[in-house]
């Protein structure tokens, strides 16, 4: 799964999730394993939902916005 997840990098969604790990202090490794950990999320609810993997679904935690 790590080997997936260092091949996933050169995703926006996948890097974007490394960088945001990284941001929090995580070293490489962990923020790599945070990522292969992620994915085997998704492997999971596809089986689970037997559904096909699609790499542009919104989730549905919205990001926070600042007060205006």
């Amino acid at each position: 799964m790590c080997l997936a997840a260092f091949a996933s990098l050169s995703a926006p969604e996948s890097r974007q999730y490394y960088d945001k790990k990284r941001a929090e202090g995580k070293k490489h490794n962990a923020a790599l394993i945070c990522l292969a950990r992620r994915r085997s999320d998704v492997i999971y609810a596809m089986l689970r939902d037997q559904k096909p993997y699609q790499p542009n679904r919104k989730t549905t935690a919205q990001p926070a916005r600042a007060a205006a």
